[in-house]
């Protein structure tokens, strides 16, 4: 079973579709989409967003989806809590960003899979990988 960490601000903002305007409805939308993309492969997901949960975004998560805010968490910045989720123990790792700093803070070995390409998963349907 693959774990995924899904940098939920970059992802979302790298889909023209108006989500500046409604930043909490934005990230609903991707949580909803991870979720139905997860069920697919049963990976385990994790989808982090900088700021704390907006009141507009329900607390309930899809099953085997956990979606954390930073400074819910503890954490300055989402970047900051991704960089501590990679160092839990667990399988096999993709954290998906398109954020160059991040992963420049990522440890060696990593796999990374960009915010573009994972929204055409998203799209297409395609399950996670094996």
């Amino acid at each position: 079973m693959r774990r995924w960490i899904v940098d939920g601000n970059n992802v979302y903002g790298s889909r023209p579709d108006g989500w500046w305007r409604d930043r909490a409805a934005a990230a609903a939308r991707l949580v909803e989409e991870v979720g139905r993309w997860q069920q697919q492969g049963g990976d385990d997901v994790t989808v982090v967003f900088d700021g704390g949960r907006p009141e507009a975004l329900t607390p309930s998560d899809p099953p085997r989806v956990t979606v954390a805010f930073a400074r819910d968490e503890g954490a300055g910045s989402a970047d900051d809590l991704i960089v501590r989720l990679v160092g839990a123990p667990g399988g096999p790792l993709t954290v998906v960003t398109s954020d160059r700093g991040l992963v420049a803070r990522l440890p060696l070995g990593v796999a990374v899979e960009g915010a573009g390409s994972f929204l055409r998963r998203l799209v297409d349907g395609a399950g996670p990988e094996p």
